[in-house]
């Protein structure tokens, strides 16, 4: 699609997710890296030199030779992808979307009502929001959000069934894995031999509460009206080291049997616009009718980590349906969830 590859930064590379951007990036086709941003211990340092690296694959050669730049100057370069902590994010990353386009895995602006809130299998249209971003802020550039890695987990299943039948009341329990805390993250003496029924003072569960209602709402007039679902939420931590696992039950307003579930799920087709990105998956959704899947371990790899996948789909006593969701936190839940939009703003003709 590109005759060359666009230059891209990655702000706060040194962190888990900004190694994940490094290492998804190191042989993309449409983006090279230009800029990695830190804090100001690495900082006028060798990328190599400071990040300790936490990934499995040795860190990209290129990459380790950059020099670690500030955050605070922006760079000359097509897009931003931000693994900033949330209060760095909120003072930097305006300033770099007032330039250049910002896909940002920080919780800061997520609920903004200018910003748009994306899943690009689930709701491009919400990039209509940017123009009138621009026109408010005065932005050459603009904000994208990619949502908590955990709503990903449920918000892939739930939007082909929102919209076959109208999802009214949703219940959500998360089994959460420990690199979503970060590195060094969560203590081993609490992790093991445990489970932690609470993350970041149920700030974790507000968000997987407010972000599916815009992800599934609707775009009027460059404003998102949000779907009116009721959900509650209850997350923990578990001693698994990536994969974000959901337990869902949910009601609707036309009540599916488990086999018209199963039905929709299974013909999930993502837009036209979004399959053929370079991190899109064969199959964005994975349909286990196995009773035993899906399992962290053997299904947070699927798709190269981005597809999500759903299982044991069946009647629930309370409400109407149950299932069991699954992806992959640190790539589809946020680094490639980021990826993936910076993919869809370049296939929307919005950077170029």
């Amino acid at each position: 699609m590109l005759h060359k590859r666009l230059p891209v930064a990655i702000l706060g590379a040194t962190g888990a997710v900004g190694q994940r951007m490094v290492q998804l990036l190191a042989d993309h086709p449409w983006f090279e890296i230009a800029v990695l941003t830190g804090s100001d211990r690495t900082i006028g340092h060798p990328y190599g030199g400071v990040v300790r690296w936490i990934l499995d694959t040795p860190i990209p050669e290129r990459a380790a030779k950059m020099i670690v730049q500030p955050t605070e100057i922006v760079a000359d370069v097509a897009i931003a992808l931000s693994a900033l902590p949330t209060d760095v994010a909120r003072e930097a990353e305006p300033l770099w979307a007032a330039r250049t386009a910002v896909c940002s895995n920080a919780s800061a602006y997520r609920t903004v009502a200018d910003v748009p809130l994306i899943i690009p299998e689930v709701n491009p249209d919400q990039l209509a929001l940017i123009e009138r971003q621009r026109a408010e802020r005065g932005w050459q550039g603009c904000l994208v959000t990619n949502p908590n890695c955990a709503t990903i987990s449920a918000v892939m299943p739930l939007k082909p069934l929102h919209d076959a039948f109208g999802l009214q009341k949703v219940h959500i329990s998360t089994l959460q894995a420990v690199s979503g805390a970060g590195y060094p993250g969560v203590a081993s003496l609490d992790i093991i031999d445990n489970i932690i029924p609470n993350i970041a003072d149920g700030g974790e569960e507000a968000k997987i509460e407010s972000e599916p209602r815009k992800l599934l709402g609707r775009v009027v007039e460059g404003r998102v009206i949000e779907a009116q679902i009721a959900i509650s939420a209850q997350v923990t931590r578990v001693p698994i080291i990536d994969g974000h696992t959901a337990l869902i039950a949910a009601s609707f307003a036309q009540k599916p049997s488990p086999e018209e579930a199963l039905a929709v799920l299974e013909g999930f087709t993502p837009p036209e616009i979004v399959r053929h990105l370079p991190s899109s998956p064969e199959q964005a959704l994975i349909v286990h009718r196995a009773s035993d899947r899906p399992q962290p371990r053997r299904d947070r790899d699927a798709g190269r980590g981005m597809s999500a996948s759903v299982g044991r789909v069946r009647a629930c006593p309370v409400l109407d349906v149950r299932m069991v969701a699954l992806s992959h936190n640190t790539i589809r839940g946020a680094a490639g969830g980021a990826i993936l939009n910076a993919e869809l703003l370049v296939a929307s003709g919005i950077v170029s």
